[in-house]
């Protein structure tokens, strides 16, 4: 028997969305859970082991740590944000099972490992990118030397044994949804665009796309794309069916899961027959074949990052797209009935006010269904990172979340302070809803659909309640400026 393993995604703020299934860490302007996708695939592959996802199903630290009594081994997937609660976690959890074995998991550790093991003694050895075998070779007793991947402590000195190639049959690797099925509540899970209840799971990893700012590609998954059959997708969905007849939505959340035409539709043709709703992230890129096929295989959305209205930072970023296609795709899928809903960042590198501006009103000429607008985060171990600091963008204090973990601006500009750029995010969310169309929208979808207007009441409550958090920071911050400003010529 291997040993008894628990895979935990963790604890942390109230309604964080921690990382093994979210690609941007944070809590969320309106309550939103991702599944823990990295980790269902080794929790499938161990006899015995259990996926405990303890944020969507409100398990408390205390809840975790009693659990965690039970188990030989702890694979624990952990973020940049969420680290310091995960080390004080995994502290707790070695007081009261000092047996346990402790391994920690994601970009944060895969960039920054020695760092991690010289912060938290309790954590026993890390696993660099995909972890999936790594973690389960150790639970069925191979030792660490003879493991790919990992880095842990060995006579006083951090070890990293060599990297492990990425996974390429990915039809070898269990599917998801039977974890979920096992372990999970899938009415815990809520994401505002999405129908609820909704499954997400994935049918490739990797990205062969250079976007500068974007986690997983250059830490977790590689840029290497790989693919699962079309096949052994098609037959993961008619169980997943029969599984939850209450779904009412499936989402692929690929990082780009329509990237090869050809590939995309050949999968659409086996889909077709399950009669099923699906939605997925995509690229500007695809074109209008593709997305037809897409909407008549049962697509209903498409997740589609703009990230700005401004050439120039698509091309500092490394988009590899251009604003005339954006265009383009945005009318195809308006001329095929697809739902888009468009995510923008704001405070990526070239960011003026101007350069703001350009993106609201590109937003609002696109008219898309629904919009998310994030601040830039720079991550460990991104192009974007490594930039922000070389130039000194990074702000002094450098905090990526507040004490809600809410994302802050933490990269400004000469002539654009980090506390413009968070304001300017609820600019952009105000001038595009409170339009005569956009605000049609949302009432005819609360009219007609009950469970809608209930939902969008809830959504509507927790976003002014961040967005006065917000007003609150940006308000210290300009004053604390002052303040320095003021006390500056006293000092000379």
């Amino acid at each position: 028997m291997p040993l008894k393993t628990l895979f935990l995604n963790p604890p942390s703020f109230e309604n964080f969305d921690g990382g093994a299934g979210s690609r941007w860490p944070a809590t969320r302007e309106i309550e939103s859970y991702w599944y823990p996708v990295w980790l269902a695939y080794p929790a499938g592959m161990l006899e015995g082991a259990r996926l405990l996802d303890a944020p969507p199903h409100h398990v408390s630290a205390e809840e975790t740590i009693q659990i965690a009594r039970d188990y030989e081994f702890l694979v624990l997937f952990t973020s940049t944000p969420g680290f310091p609660g995960d080390i004080r976690l995994a502290h707790k959890i070695k007081e009261v099972n000092p047996k346990i074995k402790i391994a920690f998991v994601g970009p944060h550790v895969t960039v920054l490992p020695e760092r991690s093991l010289k912060d938290c003694p309790a954590i026993d050895f890390v696993v660099r990118k995909e972890f999936d075998y790594a973690a389960v070779e150790f639970a069925q007793g191979k030792p660490l030397e003879e493991i790919l991947g990992i880095s842990y402590r060995k006579n006083g000195s951090i070890v990293h044994t060599p990297d492990r190639a990425e996974v390429q049959d990915l039809d070898s690797l269990p599917h998801a949804t039977d974890v979920y099925r096992r372990d999970l509540d899938v009415t815990r899970y809520n994401v505002p665009f999405l129908l609820y209840p909704f499954v997400s799971l994935y049918t490739t990893r990797g990205c062969p796309a250079q976007c500068t700012f974007c986690l997983w590609p250059q830490t977790l998954s590689g840029h290497p794309w790989r693919k699962r059959s079309t096949d052994d997708v098609a037959r993961e969905m008619a169980k997943a069916k029969q599984y939850w007849p209450n779904v009412r939505e499936f989402f692929f959340d690929d990082d780009t899961f329509n990237i090869q035409g050809a590939r995309t539709i050949e999968l659409c043709s086996k889909l077709k027959p399950l009669k099923l709703t699906w939605s997925c992230t995509s690229r500007v890129t695809t074109d209008y074949e593709t997305l037809k096929a897409m909407k008549e295989a049962g697509c209903r959305l498409l997740i589609v990052g703009y990230e700005s209205g401004d050439q120039q930072i698509l091309k500092n970023i490394k988009k590899g797209a251009t604003i005339e296609r954006a265009r383009q795709f945005t009318k195809d899928c308006h001329k095929l009935g697809l739902v888009i809903h468009g995510d923008f960042i704001l405070g990526l590198p070239g960011e003026t006010r101007e350069t703001i501006q350009n993106t609201i009103q590109f937003a609002k000429e696109l008219d898309v269904e629904t919009i998310q607008v994030s601040v830039a985060h720079a991550y460990p171990g991104t192009e974007l990172y490594d930039y922000a600091v070389k130039n000194g963008f990074m702000v002094a204090d450098n905090k990526m979340v507040d004490e809600g973990g809410h994302q802050l601006a933490h990269i400004q500009y000469p002539g654009l302070p980090a506390e413009e750029i968070l304001e300017s995010v609820h600019r952009f969310y105000d001038e595009y809803y409170f339009r005569p169309k956009a605000v049609f929208r949302i009432l005819r979808k609360a009219a007609f659909d009950g469970v809608e207007r209930k939902r969008l009441y809830k959504e509507a409550k927790s976003f002014l309640k961040l967005r006065a958090t917000r007003h609150k920071w940006v308000k210290e911050r300009r004053e604390k400026e002052d303040s320095t400003a003021a006390a500056a010529p006293a000092k000379a």
